[in-house]
């Protein structure tokens, strides 16, 4: 974000010059007029700044400037200045909006912090509403597999790619990474999206009953059959059938299955007719399926056979960035889901997010998305003072997010600056700032 602008307006030179001056010693660009009209040329929906204004002016007063800026962008903080004469249409306009009023006399120390303070707003706000924007601006599988990152790039990319083919696909992906988003992106951008997507979690179903279940059965097959039952795997006809949590089939199963997909048919329980099959097989699973297979856990020709293609999710520990719009897609789909309005995020509260480790992954993210719309997850509280504005919790932030990737890299600096788009000199100098060594990092 670029520097932030404080526009002041004010029509006695001396005051204008000497406030002006103060701001700009304490760090602020400031642009000084006793032109209104001038002021508010500057105002944009994407303005970076605050509008600082007195009152009592010729022409134009404070609390008309006000309302124009607001015409604007209500969202602008702006701060009037005020004669002791003044104070009852400064309250007046503090209920319509404005961020604070000054006194006169005040210490130009005393409007430098309310200044900081409310830029710390207006930075909040303006990433909140980028964040909106882009949410806004994503389709496909953008708004699907939410995320900036390379590795999140790079997943996109494959599903694309995979998505309009019919080859079967193995998903590789932690507990609440979003196997199963995954595999419904599959379906839904190939030319089978108009078919039915069958989900089965092979891990859910009893051993006994999973057969019947993905082949059918013909009245009298086993005790208690009937009638005749048409199974998941024929019910997905021409479309895409996905079996989460592979890993979990039993071994004799898993002989069928490896049947059926080499077949391309199924025959149900009591019945030697062959029935033709056309559907796409997603498989998914959190385990290392080589390496069960060498154990006896799974069939090596199964796995062989399913990992033709695979396509891995990486664990949200690997993409921090991506947890502030992650969150925000998220809390989106909460507000939908329980027709609450969004909180104000805080930085603080992201940088706290930024800093977990997230072994739920995804679906842990989502929880707590759903907890902070409901009312449920709190927030920091800011303390009183003005050391713990919205500048302080951004500095939080980023040491929480370069701290998490120093530890994600083992303490090495070459991809801990590679990945957070820094040069080498950045990176150390922003270590330096906050304090934080190879060793500390790794204890994060």
């Amino acid at each position: 974000m670029d520097q932030a602008t404080v526009l002041l307006i004010d029509d006695e030179a001396d005051l204008r010059g000497s406030l002006s001056q103060g701001l700009e010693l304490s760090g602020q660009d400031v642009f000084a007029t006793e032109r209104p009209e001038a002021a508010l040329e500057r105002i944009s929906r994407d303005f970076y700044g605050v509008l600082v204004t007195d009152i009592r002016m010729p022409g134009t007063d404070g609390f008309q400037v006000m309302r124009r800026a607001f015409e604007i962008d209500p969202a602008l903080p702006v701060v009037l200045i005020t004669g002791h004469g003044d104070v009852p249409l400064a309250v007046e306009a503090m209920r319509a909006g404005a961020y604070d009023f000054l006194e006169k006399p005040f210490s130009v120390t005393h409007l430098a912090s309310v200044v900081e303070r409310a830029l710390d707003k207006r930075r909040l706000v303006l990433e909140n509403r980028k964040l909106r924007e882009e949410l806004a601006d994503r389709t496909g599988l953008e708004s699907r597999l939410v995320g900036r990152t390379a590795s999140m790039d790079l997943l996109r990319k494959n599903v694309t790619a995979l998505a309009a083919t019919d080859a079967d696909v193995l998903i590789l992906g932690e507990t609440g990474s979003g196997k199963e988003v995954v595999a419904r992106a599959l379906h839904d951008e190939g030319p089978r999206k108009d078919k039915p997507f069958v989900a089965l979690n092979c891990g859910a179903l009893p051993a006994e009953i999973i057969e019947s279940e993905l082949f059918g059965h013909e009245k009298g097959a086993f005790t208690g059959a009937s009638g005749q039952r048409i199974g998941k795997l024929e019910h997905a006809h021409g479309g895409s059938v996905f079996l989460d949590e592979i890993e979990s089939m039993p071994l004799e199963l898993q002989v069928k299955l490896l049947r059926v997909i080499e077949t391309r048919t199924i025959e149900r329980l009591g019945s030697n007719k062959a029935i033709d099959l056309d559907v796409r097989f997603i498989a998914a699973t959190k385990e290392d399926l080589e390496a069960a297979g060498k154990e006896g856990r799974f069939r090596l020709d199964l796995f062989y056979r399913l990992n033709v293609v695979h396509v891995a999710i990486p664990p949200l520990r690997d993409r921090l960035e991506d947890i502030p719009l992650l969150f925000r897609h998220l809390a989106v789909e909460a507000r939908a889901r329980y027709r609450r309005e969004i909180p104000d995020i805080s930085e603080a509260y992201l940088a706290g997010l930024v800093a977990r480790d997230w072994p739920g992954n995804v679906r842990e993210l989502r929880n707590v998305a759903d907890r902070f719309v409901l009312g449920l997850e709190q927030q920091p509280e800011p303390a009183a003072d003005s050391g713990s504005s919205l500048f302080d919790q951004v500095a939080g932030f980023e040491r929480a997010l370069i701290a998490a990737e120093l530890k994600r890299n083992a303490g090495a600096i070459k991809p801990t600056y590679e990945n957070l788009g820094l040069s080498r000199k950045a990176l150390y100098e922003k270590m330096r700032k906050y304090g934080l060594g190879k060793d500390e990092a790794e204890a994060v």
